[in-house]
């Protein structure tokens, strides 16, 4: 059979399609995917019962049905449940949860009860995924990113009071010419595709991200990036602060900033001009407020702004004079400095380690240029992890601390298990699950669970069939 070479939006896909395989002459075949033939084997593999160890992967869909990741992703394909396309979408979510890196390590999840938990009766190749991804822009992937972000703040996964913005670069291999950026003081320039997040610092978990080209400034992509998460957040009057890195001082950024719903507080470039000047402030412009720390306030014009005038503010550190450590920043509007520069700046750091703990779901890598399928895969990954966030709360400790590569090799591809059916609920089994007295709390009789909730128990991918879970 030949394999058909688009998923064409406006005619949902019902010939062949490529899937992943174990024989070792044949490394790809191809089977039907039209929805009767999905269903015929998901039904059958159902029947036959599963054993293996991908069957943890299965704990997050209690958590996409919370989160109406079906919806979301039906939507973004515009294509109904029975048909493959959200399916393949599903895959991907699920393969950014697994940290799945490259074509062996995809090979390896089939037989195993991944398929199924995506409504698939085979793992799909990336050469089907690509063209899928390809055939969306990057307008659709921001739309799911905004009513994703909706739902998690409906759920009170962002407090909306503080955020966090900076760009995450990742190194490119890619021939094609591009401007070289560094990722620090130490690095020599070298290709970048980069990445711009926006997180909730309370909460520490991700609103949105924007991806551009290795040409794109922090001034050009903020603002896209603060209009999407203004998107998100039910702002009632009050604006949220915005903290960035002092890459983001610029008079563009600071005046289109004053015009949006938000606060921004930057850094203040730290050269000699700068230095000079607020040695110079006599003692009395400072309010010392315990040992060794005092704060003052100014009027501040940007040169060649529009806007303002703005506000800076200065901390000092130390006793003495000849140990006095300067450090300025710049807001937008007038503000308890003492509040904003001892104790919320400080927490801006997390967005650092979000980039460190869950980078590997999809964010660490860029395998292509293409806007459009990178904006895909990622929007993907931002679903997986909200899903995990979810389910890392719900089991606890030390669960709740793994990172993202952790939680994968040691749960979603570390639990033995098998899954059968019985009666109109998929019933999975483990038999080496962690914290079995929390997890059979909160997974045990899961339909349940889930009505009392609100939610429907009954999986839309898996036609209509519920899920309970067992642990021996």
């Amino acid at each position: 059979m030949a394999f058909k070479k688009k998923l064409h939006l406006c005619r949902p896909l019902t010939g062949p399609i490529a899937i992943e395989t174990h024989r070792t002459k044949q490394k790809v075949r191809t089977e039907p995917s039209d929805p009767k033939s999905i269903e015929r084997g998901v039904r059958q593999l159902l029947a036959n019962k599963v054993s293996g160890t991908m069957v943890g992967s299965w704990l997050l869909i209690p958590e996409h049905l919370r989160l109406g990741t079906w919806d979301l992703l039906k939507g973004w394909s515009g294509i109904s449940d029975e048909h493959i396309e959200p399916r393949l979408a599903l895959q991907l979510v699920n393969e950014s949860a697994l940290c799945v890196n490259g074509i062996r390590m995809k090979r390896a999840l089939s037989q195993k009860g991944f398929e199924l938990s995506n409504g698939l009766p085979f793992i799909a190749t990336d050469a089907a995924v690509h063209h899928l991804l390809n055939r969306h822009t990057v307008a659709d992937a921001q739309r799911v990113q905004i009513a994703l972000g909706k739902v998690r703040h409906t759920l009170g996964h962002f407090s909306g009071n503080l955020l966090a913005i900076d760009p995450h670069r990742i190194e490119s291999f890619t021939k094609r010419q591009m401007i070289r950026r560094q990722k620090d003081r130490q690095s020599k320039p070298a290709k970048m595709a980069q990445t711009f997040f926006c997180l909730d610092v309370e909460t520490r978990q991700p609103l949105c991200f924007t991806s551009a080209s290795s040409a794109t400034t922090v001034t050009q992509a903020t603002p896209p990036l603060l209009t999407m998460a203004s998107e998100i957040l039910k702002l009632n009057g009050d604006k949220p602060l915005v903290m960035a890195d002092n890459e983001h001082y610029t008079v563009e950024l600071f005046d289109w900033v004053h015009n949006s719903p938000f606060d921004m507080l930057v850094p203040m470039p730290y050269n000699t001009p700068v230095s000079q000047t607020l040695r110079d402030l006599p003692e009395e412009a400072f309010t010392r407020h315990w040992a060794g720390y005092a704060t003052a306030k100014n009027r501040y014009h940007i040169q060649g702004s529009t806007h303002g005038p703005y506000h800076q503010f200065i901390q000092r550190k130390a006793e003495r004079p000849q140990d006095y450590d300067f450090k300025a920043f710049l807001c937008t509007s007038d503000r308890n400095e003492v509040q904003d520069l001892s104790v919320n700046y400080p927490e801006r750091w997390h967005i650092e380690e979000f980039f460190k703990n869950d980078q590997a779901l999809g964010w660490h890598r860029a395998g292509t240029m293409n806007l459009n399928i990178r904006y895909g895969q990622m929007t993907m990954a931002l679903i997986a992890q909200g899903a995990c966030s979810m389910m890392r709360r719900r089991i606890g400790a030390p669960v709740a601390q793994w990172d993202a590569e952790h939680l994968a090799k040691d749960l979603f591809r570390g639990l033995e298990g098998d899954i059968r059916v019985w009666n109109d609920t998929i019933v999975v089994t483990y038999y080496n699950a962690p914290n079995p007295g929390i997890m059979k709390k909160h997974y045990e009789n899961l339909p349940q669970k889930l009505t009392q909730e609100g939610v429907n128990p009954k999986i839309p991918w898996l036609y209509d069939f519920k899920l309970n879970f067992r642990f021996k």
